[in-house]
């Protein structure tokens, strides 16, 4: 039995260091658990507070590296300690990339309807603060990337492949 089963064995769930359940299996870059023992792709760190442009680059580089899974998990970590007034903007960014996590999982359902939420609260939050380029971000291009996504998606025509897929968070530069 290997250290993780036995842990595992001994304490029924998988906790953190706060008690809270966190499993310990090991995951793949679109956040899919792997067995125990298997070599799995780190995990992004939870509720580390950066700065906005921080955050859009560090999530841009997971995006990148084909991670929407870990992208959301620093989108997520904007929204809970961001300003207030923002909030809407970075939970509806996670939305969008756990869409494109569930897309490229082969879950069309759950991805199309995520990245439509997604570009939705996007939108929404765009229309009310008047800002189309928060941090840098080119809003009304991750929104038409989000619904043109879901559209390929619901036809399920394409396999989505998380990198060849990713948005550009800044919009396509010349």
């Amino acid at each position: 039995m290997s250290d993780a089963s036995e842990a595992r064995a001994g304490r029924g769930r998988d906790r953190d260091a706060e008690g809270r359940a966190r499993s310990a299996r090991p995951r793949d870059g679109l956040g899919r658990p792997l067995p125990y023992g298997t070599q799995g792709v780190a995990r992004q760190p939870e509720g580390v507070v950066r700065t906005p442009d921080d955050s859009v680059a560090e999530a841009q580089a997971l995006l990148d590296a084909g991670k929407p899974f870990h992208a959301h998990e620093v989108f997520e970590d904007a929204w809970k300690s961001g300003p207030e007034r923002e909030r809407t903007l970075w939970r509806g960014l996670a939305q969008l990339a756990v869409g494109l996590t569930h897309a490229a999982r082969g879950n069309a359902t759950g991805g199309s309807r995520l990245l439509r939420r997604g570009a939705a609260a996007v939108e929404e939050w765009a229309a009310q603060s008047g800002q189309g380029r928060p941090h840098g971000m080119a809003l009304a291009e991750l929104i038409s990337w989000a619904r043109e996504l879901a559209t390929v998606v619901e036809r399920g025509t394409a396999k989505v492949d998380a990198r060849t897929w990713a948005p550009r968070l800044r919009g396509r530069q010349p």
